[in-house]
């Protein structure tokens, strides 16, 4: 989602979901390790060790894994609804 004009805190919100706790973490491990090979610092992490919200902050960009259940009652998208849903970074 392109969160440019939508929030001061970061350029874009990445949310994707998956069907268990260890995918969940599977996905936010897989994560972590492409972009330090990029040289993109985390500056934050939130959601571990439960695996139901990951939040992973990178600062212009902000990754939300979630567990499908909580992915659906959270609803991201429906509550920055106006965000476009394709981002393309200048």
């Amino acid at each position: 989602m392109d969160m440019k004009s939508r929030t001061g805190l970061c350029e874009a919100f990445v949310i994707m979901e998956a069907s268990s706790n260890v995918r969940v973490k599977a996905i936010v491990d897989w994560i972590e390790e492409k972009m330090e090979k990029h040289g993109q610092r985390l500056l934050h992490k939130e959601g571990y060790q439960d695996a139901v919200w990951v939040l992973l902050d990178y600062g212009d960009v902000v990754c939300h894994i979630f567990h499908k259940d909580m992915r659906k009652f959270y609803d991201l998208e429906n509550l920055w609804g106006d965000a476009p849903k394709n981002f393309h970074h200048s």
